[in-house]
């Protein structure tokens, strides 16, 4: 991406990530597919599948991820915070879980 957004919009998917990303990227006339990166030997899912795909809509990115069959896409969203440092990662860390 030509830029990058502080805060990520994370959608969980079973295993349809690729499907359902090609889906939202069809509807969308400024939309594409930026990255894809697939399980190895270690993941949970086959090696080669599909674990994550770093896609923009209208400008706006999201990430998709085959982390299932534990959790499956609902209504509940996930952010990926994109930090620089470690230290920014301790503070917001800090901060986020701090009563909550």
């Amino acid at each position: 991406m030509s830029r990058t957004q502080k805060i990520t919009p994370m959608l969980w998917f079973d295993d349809n990530a690729e499907e359902a990303v090609n889906h939202y990227v069809s509807i969308f006339k400024n939309s594409r597919i930026e990255t894809m990166t697939r399980y190895g030997e270690a993941g949970p899912r086959p090696k080669g599948s599909v674990m994550t795909i770093g896609f923009e809509l209208e400008g706006q990115a999201f990430t998709a991820l085959n982390g299932g069959p534990l959790y499956k896409f609902s209504e509940a969203l996930s952010l990926v915070v994109n930090c620089e440092t470690q230290e920014e990662v301790d503070e917001l860390w800090d901060k986020l879980s701090d009563g909550g």
